[in-house]
């Protein structure tokens, strides 16, 4: 019999913890016992995982987490910083999707199809940190470009989905696209600082004091320690667009050995985890409506950026709470299993 692990989801009623329980089911993950934790706020509520009701437990009403192997953790950064090193004291190796272990440098960043052999740093302190949702889908594409012709410079612009500020800003959305249907005066924002409803906002999480905001630079640090290459120079413009699920992003990238539109094609297409999808005469091309429920990142419009000798322009589209966040995470579970636990 194949060996089974207990896991954890913490932040279980949250979009991504949902999201990864349900993901672990879809992937047949080898689950022995699933617990879910959240905050007092979901005290009472259970979630489905194959066939049964699972209850939610609630983090803060607990004293120990012994007996998890597994702790795929969804539940903010100060909820990790405070509960992570807690369950990997108690033998779990935790999995955090927030942004307090990234840059950390004995906790690895880790994207399973760019740089799985960094995954044995987990041993430093059982924390393995899942990287930004519009960083993970860009290395992914990056990767086989980078092992061919090796990046010089990277720019980049993001179209993300609302479905990245949580449900409610889902809800924020909708209720103002209902009004605006209706003929009535848009609900005030409460989640984004202006109108998000036919309207793009230059402006994802805090302004840093450089005039960047707090998303751009997790794209510029996140990459150079993924790619295991700080060389690389990085810059971004983080956008959130009125769609609800899959980031967008323009992607402008320079390299040392030039890449041709035709070998472009065949890296990206041969490389794991992307579908090309790159037909423009034909109007095909990755939209957001094709990635949402997908695992896969979608690459297109590849061409080659006239300007300098030896640039790409790309277009790279990704399901934000799958490939983004759960899936992710999943996938690093996957690998842990395989190779450690």
């Amino acid at each position: 019999m194949a060996k089974e692990f207990n896991v954890a989801v913490v932040g279980a009623t949250g979009a991504v913890g949902r999201m990864m329980i349900k993901v672990l089911e879809e992937r047949a993950f080898p689950v022995k016992n699933l617990r879910l934790f959240a905050s007092p706020r979901s005290r009472g509520k259970t979630l489905p995982f194959k066939g049964e009701e699972i209850p939610v437990d609630v983090l803060e009403e607990q004293k120990g987490f012994s007996g998890i192997d597994i702790a795929l953790f969804s539940a903010g950064a100060s909820r990790s910083l405070d509960y992570a090193p807690r369950f990997a004291a108690d033998g779990a190796v935790v999995v955090d999707n927030s942004s307090a272990w990234r840059m950390d440098p004995k906790v690895p960043l880790i994207v399973p199809e760019v740089n799985p052999h960094a995954l044995a740093g987990y041993k430093n302190k059982g924390i393995i940190a899942n990287p930004n949702c519009s960083t993970i889908q860009m290395v992914v594409a990056l990767k086989p470009l980078h092992d061919y012709g090796r990046l010089k410079r990277v720019v980049v612009a993001t179209y993300q989905a609302v479905s990245g500020g949580g449900q409610k800003a889902v809800d924020e959305l909708i209720n103002q696209v209902k009004a605006w249907c209706k003929g009535e005066p848009l609900p005030e924002p409460r989640v984004f600082a202006h109108q998000i409803a036919f309207n793009c906002l230059p402006h994802i999480d805090v302004f840093l004091e450089n005039g960047y905001t707090k998303e751009e630079m997790k794209m510029v640090n996140e990459t150079k320690k993924i790619m295991e290459d700080p060389s690389i120079a990085v810059t971004a413009t983080t956008v959130r667009v009125p769609v609800f699920y899959g980031h967008a992003e323009a992607v402008n990238l320079e390299t040392e050995k030039k890449i041709t539109v035709e070998k472009a094609r065949e890296l990206l297409a041969d490389f794991p985890g992307i579908i090309l999808l790159d037909n423009p005469e034909a109007k095909e091309y990755p939209l957001p409506i094709y990635a949402a429920g997908r695992d896969e990142v979608f690459v297109g419009r590849v061409r080659e950026d006239e300007s300098i000798p030896h640039g790409l322009n790309i277009w790279v589209v990704a399901d934000n709470l799958r490939k983004g966040a759960a899936t992710n995470a999943v996938q690093i579970a996957e690998l842990l299993v395989q190779k450690f636990l």
